[in-house]
């Protein structure tokens, strides 16, 4: 079969599909290193202004290190627990930006069916600060640990800590699949309420990784960029000819998912947008090169799941982790199920990667160019590599795309999992 057949048979599969039900965002809170609210969130992204600064890490007996990183401005020691637990910094940006998710949609805990609410969340190293900090009291200083660290650092500490404070009775469900753990905690909410078993979720994920042992582990896999001595901030630059690596970043970020029938009986006040589409798999082929083949079959499951067609995606917030074989690998997937045809923003490039986090954030970053019809720059992007050139890629500046109606979110990760969304435009009732 020729490659214009070929595409013309997925077309058409892709067109006769019936797409399932969307799922209705009816809200939004972050903690990211490009601020908490939505005005300082949007001025950084369209601006292209990076979070990224400088960091030097001295650990006893080995050399200093310098690191890039973006650190959020929050203070951990105010968000209080339901249970009373001492509460890790990642975990604490997590009960705070789903705070301000619940508050964004206008939940009035006392008329939601709690049997009906779950809690779906991600994250790639939960606990690694209260981690970091138990070992070096225990090796290091020879102190007692707490007898609630391992209540502290367990991979659902978060969810746990979320499901009591919301009182949710529903699912309740941590997802640890590295770099897209938060991306595939939202689609199987997605899936949860689509099924019917549950009419509303918490969803999201975090990461707060900015501790000694976890930072000196990405630096010794020599994934994360070394901070250029006159101009840190550019040390993350994705898809670029001269790109060395990402930042390392911090942040949580929560969405309030519900089905139409629950938003309409509630008079939801939703965000202007649903989530029309999602698919996860794996490479199967290696826990940290990517497929470029794993990736397309992701994305177009994702557009099948919508009922859309590559053509009507009229944007990509790509994975963009500035790795070499990473971009190479998500541009030769792009490329090949999109061509030039839809523009791609990578916004790593300004608030670090958050990890299991990223996902979230990240698809915060493209509901935010849906509303605004605005597409996001990469910054720092200034020569991209000469073999992406069948890739249109959103650089200098923000750009404007009027009527824009079908975005698509990309999380690729270590162990191969492929976890895409797509999001799209409300479409108004009446």
């Amino acid at each position: 079969m020729s490659s214009g057949a070929a595409h013309a048979v997925l077309a058409a599969t892709a067109t006769a599909h019936t797409a399932a039900a969307p799922v209705h965002v009816s809200g939004l809170g972050f903690i990211t290193p490009l601020g908490r609210s939505i005005e300082a969130f949007d001025d950084a992204l369209f601006a292209g202004r990076s979070a990224v600064r400088a960091q030097t890490l001295e650990i006893p007996g080995m050399d200093p290190m310098a690191i890039a990183a973006a650190t959020c401005d929050f203070d951990a020691s105010s968000v209080r627990s339901a249970s009373r637990l001492p509460l890790d910094r990642g975990t604490a940006m997590a009960l705070a930006a789903a705070q301000d998710a619940a508050a964004d949609a206008g939940l009035n805990l006392d008329t939601i069916d709690r049997d009906r609410l779950g809690v779906f969340w991600g994250s790639g190293l939960a606990g690694a600060g209260t981690f970091d900090a138990t070992t070096r009291a225990l090796y290091g200083e020879q102190r007692r640990m707490r007898p609630t660290t391992v209540l502290t650092v367990m991979p659902n500490a978060a969810v746990a800590e979320l499901a009591l404070h919301f009182g949710a009775r529903g699912a309740a469900l941590a997802y640890a699949c590295a770099c897209a753990s938060s991306a595939v905690a939202i689609g199987e909410a997605m899936r949860a309420i689509r099924g019917g078993w549950i009419d509303i979720a918490i969803v999201g994920g975090h990461d707060a990784m900015l501790t000694p042992g976890v930072m000196a582990s990405w630096h010794a896999m020599r994934v994360m960029a070394p901070p250029p001595a006159d101009a840190p901030a550019t040390a993350c630059r994705p898809f670029s000819g001269d790109r060395a690596g990402f930042a390392i970043g911090e942040g949580a970020a929560a969405l309030v998912l519900e089905s139409e029938a629950h938003a309409r009986a509630r008079g939801a006040g939703a965000q202007p947008f649903v989530l029309s589409g999602y698919a996860s798999n794996c490479d199967g082929t290696h826990i940290t090169n990517p497929d470029p083949a794993g990736q397309v079959r992701a994305m177009r499951a994702a557009l099948r799941d919508a009922g859309l067609v590559p053509s009507d995606i009229g944007h990509i917030n790509a994975h963009g982790t500035a790795t070499s074989a990473g971009d190479a690998a998500e541009a030769a997937s792009i490329g090949e199920l999109f061509g030039d045809a839809a523009p791609v923003s990578a916004t790593k490039a300004i608030h670090g990667h958050v990890l299991g986090g990223g996902g979230a954030i990240e698809l915060v970053a493209a509901l935010r160019a849906l509303a605004r019809e605005t597409l996001p720059p990469i910054a720092h992007l200034h020569t991209p590599d000469a073999a992406f050139g069948n890739v249109d890629f959103v650089r200098g500046a923000a750009r404007e795309a009027r009527g824009l109606r079908h975005v698509l979110s990309n999380s690729f990760a270590f162990g191969g999992t492929n976890a895409v969304i797509v999001a799209s435009q409300r479409v108004s009732e009446g």
